[in-house]
């Protein structure tokens, strides 16, 4: 797994109950459904362009990729929010998977 930005790390340190609590909500959440991995990364990939969040960005395309999604199937998650966020977040969103997607 790549290395978590220095930020994260500080944040879960410094507040153990509250990632505690934000993990076991995230493994709730995902238990919760039928969905796979991959498809959950997907969506969460999809939130996360739609928020313009470049680390939630990287997170879930390297979620995602480890989930066994290809970059085309990144590249395909992020076009089809199109018409929903517009083309310059699309474009922003692509050029941070794609920051990933080179690592590999």
């Amino acid at each position: 797994m790549a290395k978590l930005p220095e930020q994260y790390l500080s944040i879960r340190k410094r507040f153990k109950k509250y990632f505690t609590a934000s993990d076991n909500l995230g493994k709730a959440a995902k238990a919760a459904g039928p969905l796979d991995d991959k498809t959950a990364h997907l969506i969460q990939l999809g939130a996360a362009a739609a928020i313009r969040s470049e680390g939630s960005v990287h997170s879930h395309v390297r979620r995602a990729l480890e989930a066994g999604a290809t970059p085309d199937e990144i590249h395909h998650a992020i076009i089809l929010l199109s018409s929903t966020i517009g083309f310059p977040t699309v474009s922003a969103a692509i050029s941070w998977a794609d920051d990933v997607i080179k690592e590999q």
